[in-house]
């Protein structure tokens, strides 16, 4: 639907990716259709899967995700999350 894939991953205290649940990723966005209009071109996919607009700025997203996941309990201290625009090159299927 968007221009964009967004990967959307919790990194555990030893570094490893998990991507984050499609409820907590949906909750952000509908909270944020109300706060700040830039996150409105946003669209929960799937499990550690965001779709979004060209507008929507990385670090801005990066920001106020994490805050907003730290506040709702879902990402612990010593977690934190990895976002990252998924390119067409990762998206395709590796050619044997």
């Amino acid at each position: 639907m968007f221009a964009r894939r967004i990967s959307i991953q919790r990194i555990d205290p030893s570094g490893q990716p998990h991507p984050c649940p499609i409820h907590q990723i949906d909750n952000f966005a509908m909270r944020n259709f109300t706060n700040d209009p830039v996150f409105d071109d946003t669209l929960p996919a799937a499990d550690g899967l965001l779709e979004a607009g060209h507008r929507v700025p990385l670090d801005r997203l990066h920001f106020a995700m994490e805050d907003w996941f730290r506040r709702k309990g879902y990402l612990k201290a010593d977690e934190h999350l990895e976002i990252k625009e998924i390119t067409i090159q990762e998206l395709a299927p590796a050619k044997p």
